[in-house]
């Protein structure tokens, strides 16, 4: 197994349990029906002495679950338990915060890696903190006078970067091997208001801001004439740097281990590494899966994410180098900002000529393998004004694009397609919507960003209203109806979507 991160002996225990026998026989029996419970077991004994006596006996699919409760507590969903739920949806959120706060971990003989400050989880089968929800999360938070609580969960971010040497997907060992689009940038600038003293503030924040950095930019001093891609780091035919999404492992992933596996039976690669690999770089991504990821958008099993470059990853990218500039010269250090300022500058220029279609008005991700741009049209293509990249004349083609392909009743599809992936139509999430909104905004679209917000906070007051629930993502073209698509039933809670709600209303 190929680690490049600083691994302790008891995550090695935690991953070396992982590739046991026990633990293919348990996912592979179905006797839970999500992998990632099992994944996310809590062991009553040290697993060496598990992993002994299951070796030491014949266990069969029939005594299987008896060997499990014997030796492993087994987690619940994170059940949303509000003792006096709320028919107003600002007072349910306020009320949500507490059920979803976690505090400082307790080291357990699990998966689980400890933070040390409380967090925010998202809720359902997400018992951990995640990444890129987070910034979203911490929208809300904000909005409710709760700075200390995210200004807590960007320490742990911070303090799991010291240990690991990224930032991983989430709290747990299986996600070591990936992290998720950078937004510690962004979470340092949504607080940096908050701070008596900023400059003691950027101070504290900018090495890890820059750590982070380094951590997409890996091997891109190393690659030689010929070289042109490492891990993920791409060089383009004009030497320019953009960035994919990776993963280090080509195993099947522990939280989703039968789902993977049964995948990769149907679809037969020639290279079953590699594919599992695409699986796991789109969990990188956060959008797991779309049909920006797949050959053919009907099927998961034509995978291929680390053939594409993706023009959110390399925007957000764009916008932490632009930080980096601006924190560097607010810090006294004019050199450093002139670096970025440059790092910005190039990469600003390489989205603009490999992911900008003049025909379609419109920013594409670009595909490696075929040396063009993809055919797919999603939200990822409004990055560009969330992070002001863009001219202003590309922002008025994305607003019409914007209007005429995604702008449906109860806000916007994630991309035009229907494939059933989560990440496709009919479904919208709190995140791409906030993306949306603020970079029309940013480019004076002001009424096409609130239509667009209106019927986004209409969808989910239409659903709360029906059931009493925040959902993790919806459906905007039938709003009373369940979003469907996924791995896993949509779950309930739920962090980032009333993180955005509250920033909305706010604002």
């Amino acid at each position: 197994m190929k680690h490049t991160n600083n691994i302790t002996s008891t995550i090695q225990t935690s991953l070396a349990f992982f590739e046991s026998e026990l633990f293919n026989q348990v996912q592979m029996s179905g006797i839970f029906p999500d992998s990632k419970t099992f994944a996310d077991a809590i062991a009553r004994f040290p697993l060496e002495d598990i992993l002994k006596k299951y070796n030491s006996a014949p266990i069969n699919n029939e005594n299987i679950i008896e060997f499990v409760e014997e030796n492993f507590i087994i987690p619940k969903l994170n059940e949303i338990l509000i003792e006096t739920p709320s028919l107003d949806i600002n007072k349910q959120i306020d009320a949500l915060w507490q059920a979803l706060r976690m505090p400082a971990d307790q080291q357990l003989n699990s998966s689980l890696l400890a933070l040390n400050k409380p967090y925010i989880v998202p809720g359902g089968r997400f018992r951990e903190i995640y990444y890129w929800d987070s910034y979203f999360t911490a929208l809300g938070l904000v909005e409710s006078n709760q700075v200390a609580l995210v200004e807590s969960m960007l320490e742990n971010f911070v303090d799991l970067q010291s240990r690991y040497g990224l930032i991983p997907n989430g709290n747990r060992s299986y996600y070591i091997s990936r992290s998720q689009p950078p937004i510690l940038g962004l979470l340092v600038e949504l607080l940096l208001p908050y701070q008596d003293d900023k400059g003691a503030f950027l101070k504290k924040y900018i090495t890890p801001i820059e750590v982070e950095y380094q951590f997409w930019m890996q091997g891109s001093a190393s690659l030689s004439q010929g070289q042109y891609e490492h891990r993920r780091v791409v060089k383009m035919p004009d030497g320019s740097f953009l960035n994919r999404y990776w993963d280090d492992n080509e195993t099947p992933r522990s939280e989703s281990y039968k789902e993977d596996i049964e995948l990769l039976d149907q679809s037969k690669p020639e290279n079953p590494g590699e594919f599992y690999r695409n699986i796991r770089a789109a969990c990188e991504s956060g959008w797991d899966f779309s049909s920006r990821w797949l050959a053919d958008a009907q099927s998961l099993a034509s995978i291929r994410t680390t053939q594409i470059i993706p023009v959110d990853l390399n925007c957000l990218l764009y916008k932490q180098e632009s930080l980096l500039a601006d924190y560097y010269l607010a810090t006294g250090d004019k050199a450093a900002s002139a670096s970025y300022q440059n790092y910005a500058l190039s990469r600003k220029n390489a989205i603009n000529r490999y992911m900008w279609s003049t025909e379609q008005g419109y920013f594409m991700d670009y595909d490696i393998g075929q040396q063009n741009q993809s055919a797919v049209y999603s939200l990822a293509g409004v990055l560009p004004l969330f992070v002001q990249l863009a001219s202003s004349s590309q922002a008025e083609q994305i607003a019409v694009v914007i209007e005429d392909k995604f702008l449906q009743k109860g806000g916007l599809t994630t991309t035009a397609i229907n494939s059933g992936q989560q990440w496709d139509a009919p479904n919208g999430w709190a995140p791409l919507h906030w993306f949306a909104v603020q970079g029309l905004l940013n480019y004076q679209q002001a009424s096409l960003a609130q239509t667009i917000k209106s019927r986004w906070l209409n969808t989910v007051e239409v659903y709360f209203n029906k059931t009493g629930k925040l959902m993790e993502k919806y459906n905007v073209c039938q709003q009373s109806d369940k979003a469907e698509g996924g791995e896993y039933d949509v779950q309930e809670g739920f962090g980032w979507t009333n993180g955005v709600y509250k920033a909305f209303v706010q604002k």
